[in-house]
Parts: C-alpha cells; structure tokens; sequence
C-alpha cells in the first residue's frame, strides 16, 4: 500500500488556542487526537449528517445527568433546536428533571462527606450534588397527584405517560416563572416523545405502583413501546431517510435505542439493513462484556447498525457531563434550527404503516417459521 494513502490526513500543527476563541473553534483546533479527536469526530458527524433534512435523531439517556444540570445547558437547548427528534431515557432522569420545573432545588456539594451524618440531616447525595430529603416527598407527591386525573386512568406507553406529565409539569414552570428548567416540558411542547425503557425501575414507577395498590387505572405498556420506537425508525427508513442515534453513557436505554432495528428485521421480517449513524459518549470498556461498553462493529452483528455506514461511527470515551456541552456548543453554533418533527403527534400513524408492512409480511409465512435475516 502506498505511504502517501495512510498520511494523507492534515498535518498536526494547530494555531495556539487564544482568548475568546468559540467552543466550536476550540474543539476544532485543540481537539486532534485521542479522545479528544474523536469528540471533535462526533461534533462533525453530529452536525455534517446526523442533522440532515432527511434523517432522524433518537437520543438515550443514562446515569444522573439532569440533577446535574445537563438538562437546563444541553438537553432542552438541543430538544428546542430541532436537534433531537425521539428519547429513550431512565426514569430517574425524568424524576430528577421534574424536580426543577415544580419550583425544588438541588446544590452542589462534595463528594467525600459522612452518609450517615446526612442522612440524619435529612441530606441525599448523588455523589457531589446534595438536596433535601423533601425534594423527593415533594416530587412523588406532585406525581401522584396528576396521575389520579382522568386522563391517566387507561393503559398507555410511555411516550403517552410522558407527554401527560410534561404538561403539567410545564404548566408548573410557567405558574413559577421557570420555564426551560424541565427536559420533560420542553419535549411536551416540541412534541418530541420520551420513552423509558424500564417504566418500573425509577421513583416515577415506584409511585404509579402504590396508586395501582389504591385502585388507579393506569397501566404502562412496555409492548407498545418496543413496537412504537420500531415504527419511528421503520417510518424514517422506509420513508428513504436516515436514522441516527445519539447515546449517551449506555445501559437499557442505549439498547432500547438500537433494537428498534432488531425489532424491525428479525422479529417483524422486514427487510432493513440498520441505523445509519452511531455516536456514543461513554466511560465504559468493551472487554467486559457489557452492553454499555459495546462497540458500533458488535452491534453490526446484531442487525442493529448498517455495515455499510461503520465509518460513520463514533465512540468518544469520556464523561458526559464533559463532553456533551461540548457537543451542544458545536453543534447549536455550526449547525441552524432544525424544524421540529414533532413525532409525537405523529405517533398513531407511523403505528398504523409499520402494522400494515408486518401483516403484509406475516401473512406470508407460517406461524412459528424462522425468517432467514440473510
């Protein structure tokens, strides 16, 4: 192979970083190598691609980013910039990002104190963020509340749920004058929808349980959420656009996000070939065996990214709470609006199409008989 192909990439030999210069420019100038080259690769796919007129973004969420704040400086910038059309997230980051639109606080603090002195104190610590043991009374009581209204009183998937305490929750920053503290709200009222992938597994629901114990009517539908996810992703593809996704840390979410596509080819029997892009910030190694250190080539073999479009994946290895700023600076400056998709409204229909195209399919094959993915 010839010498000239493999240093063919530009020279290292950057302008010294100087005052005022933009995060954009900075990730552009500084970051060249290591990890560093490649959270300026996942800018540039981000905001080159992944942003496109014709291609969808679904983002995962995990790890306790809105307690601290990422929420307010990063996900509602990118949620009202267009810049994130579907979201799978913990429930515990719902939980937390509804503490600030209802008027609650948390602090920062440090990560080395005494546990037990706090918690006689009535102090919770999520490493270095502190807040009052109320906080939480106060949020479960505030869910509790709006889950005994009519509307919740039926069987419904999460986007649904979701949707329904992002409006109080923003009618809550509105009456407090604290609009764009909530993630939730913002995704209310640009119609993005929110998915958790494991509905009992947060304070959220652990309170829709104890109102199950007293009689209430809601019921979380998980099946309904594999299937409408599968159908975003199916509606975007077959539609002849693209699909990128944006995962932050990994866990369930991160795979609730990727077996969209799974469900699509081997499952359902239609043919699909797989995410076009794939960008995840993580700390996580992929020698363990762990899904959320899993590289975008494993997830090749599972159907779940294109084989085809590998060069444009991304892992960075870092902090979230580091790079994800950085990721939202670049991209809020590179990259204009985008006009939301607001899939949301749009849920029932992209439903209907992928039920038709598996029926189609179905009706094909005999019950029980294996799809040949080949």
């Amino acid at each position: 192979m010839s010498k000239k192909r493999w240093l063919s990439g530009p020279s290292i030999r950057p302008d010294p970083i100087t005052a005022g210069m933009t995060a954009a420019d900075l990730v552009d100038t500084a970051y060249l190598a290591y990890n560093g080259g490649r959270l300026r690769e996942a800018c540039e796919l981000y905001t080159q691609k992944m942003l496109a007129d014709d291609a969808l973004v679904g983002m995962s969420l995990t790890g306790a980013l809105t307690p601290a704040g990422i929420g307010m400086t990063c996900l509602i910038p990118l949620v009202e910039a267009g810049f994130v059309d579907w979201i799978v997230s913990t429930g515990a980051n719902l939980y937390h990002d509804t503490h600030f639109g209802i008027g609650l606080e948390m602090h920062r603090g440090r990560p080395h104190l005494d546990d037990t002195v706090l918690r006689e104190a009535g102090v919770v610590r999520i490493y270095d963020i502190l807040f009052d043991y109320e906080v939480l009374l106060k949020t479960d009581a505030f869910f509790r509340r709006i889950m005994t209204a009519s509307e919740f009183q039926k069987e419904m998937g999460t986007a649904e749920f979701h949707w329904l305490c992002g409006k109080y929750v923003a009618e809550r920053e509105v009456a407090l004058g604290r609009r764009g503290t909530s993630v939730l709200a913002a995704a209310y009222r640009m119609g993005v929808p929110v998915y958790t992938s494991s509905p009992g597994d947060s304070s959220i629901g652990m309170n829709v349980a104890e109102l199950e114990l007293r009689g209430n009517k809601l019921r979380i539908d998980p099946a309904r959420d594999v299937n409408e996810t599968a159908a975003i992703v199916w509606d975007a593809k077959s539609g002849g656009g693209k699909s990128g996704v944006l995962i932050l840390g990994g866990g369930s979410p991160k795979n609730f996000v990727l077996q969209t596509e799974p469900q699509i080819q081997e499952v359902l029997g239609l043919e699909e070939a797989g995410h076009d892009y794939y960008l995840q910030i993580t700390d996580a190694r992929p020698d363990t065996g762990g899904l959320s250190g899993a590289t975008p080539g494993e997830a090749v073999s599972w159907g779940k990214v294109d084989p085809e479009k590998l060069p444009d994946a991304v892992v960075c290895y870092a902090d979230t709470t580091i790079a994800l700023p950085l990721l939202t600076a670049y991209a809020l400056d590179r990259h204009p609006p985008r006009e939301p998709r607001r899939l949301f409204d749009r849920r029932a229909d992209m439903y209907d199409r992928l039920v038709a195209a598996y029926r189609e399919t179905a009706g094909s094959r005999e019950p029980g008989e294996i799809v040949d993915a080949g």
